[in-house]
């Protein structure tokens, strides 16, 4: 599906509702994207970001079992490999939705997810609903961004979550981001703004404290917005109970100056 609005444009795939391209005056903001989805473009990570040790969690008092990656553990949530219904299609805006049950999750969730462009920014909002019985939930987006030569990332200070194996510890450290390799995850509340050769792109997020920062891919920087830590099924660090009935909110926009 395509939106434009004036030289500000974006497709997107109802596989995983992932976000293949985003262009601001003909020109690429995201690594281009990919069959699997977090080595380009933006995937959406629901309803759990990044990484859950072992592939496996008890919620109350229950065992459930995630698929694994080649580490042993679960990455990047059960929706991408998911066909989600297109709910509305306007020029500039989309609306795709998801009935999620996967025996791996203690609860069904109705999530949607809107895409919205205005000058040179792109909105995404995304709502989650329980549709059953209490439940943990975390959700975040993977958005890769194009660099050139040297990039650096404002605010700069920020609390790193110390990792062994991926995972975080529980402790945190202050930290200053600076140029260089990263698969770290940092509370950073409020905007993030990333700044390159290529592009100024600012991050304005709600309900999305945390910032996964990732450099496996060259001349791109994954700088991802999400509302809780790696593995926060185990360790808790911002993780959202959903209630029965509850729907949580999360929005975030991204604005490119090029």
């Amino acid at each position: 599906m395509h939106i434009q609005k004036g030289d500000t444009e974006a497709e997107i795939l109802d596989k995983g509702a992932y976000l293949y391209s985003f262009k601001v005056k003909s020109k690429d903001v995201l690594l281009e994207g990919r069959e699997r989805q977090t080595r380009g473009g933006m995937a959406l990570l629901i309803p759990f970001a990044n990484r859950i040790k072992g592939g496996e969690y008890y919620w109350r008092g229950k065992k459930y079992e995630l698929p694994k990656n080649s580490e042993g553990n679960a990455i990047h949530g059960l929706v991408r490999d998911k066909i989600w219904d297109v709910e509305s299609l306007k020029s500039d805006e989309v609306t795709l939705s998801l009935y999620l049950k996967d025996p791996g999750y203690p609860s069904p969730l109705f999530i949607k997810v809107k895409y919205s462009l205005d000058s040179s920014s792109l909105t995404t909002a995304i709502s989650v609903k329980n549709e059953g019985e209490e439940a943990p939930l975390v959700v975040g987006a993977h958005p890769y961004f194009i660099v050139k030569g040297n990039w650096r990332i404002f605010p700069d200070k920020a609390k790193r979550l110390i990792m062994k194996d991926k995972i975080p510890t529980g402790e945190m450290e202050d930290f200053t981001i600076t140029q260089g390799e990263y698969d770290d995850c940092f509370l950073l509340k409020g905007n993030v703004t990333l700044i390159s050769d290529y592009s100024k792109v600012t991050i304005e997020k709600e309900n999305m404290d945390f910032v996964q920062i990732y450099t496996g891919q060259p001349s791109a920087v994954a700088v991802e917005p999400m509302s809780g830590a790696p593995d926060a099924f185990h360790n808790g660090i911002g993780l959202i109970t959903l209630k029965e009935g509850e729907t949580a909110t999360f929005t975030f926009k991204i604005s490119v100056r090029l």
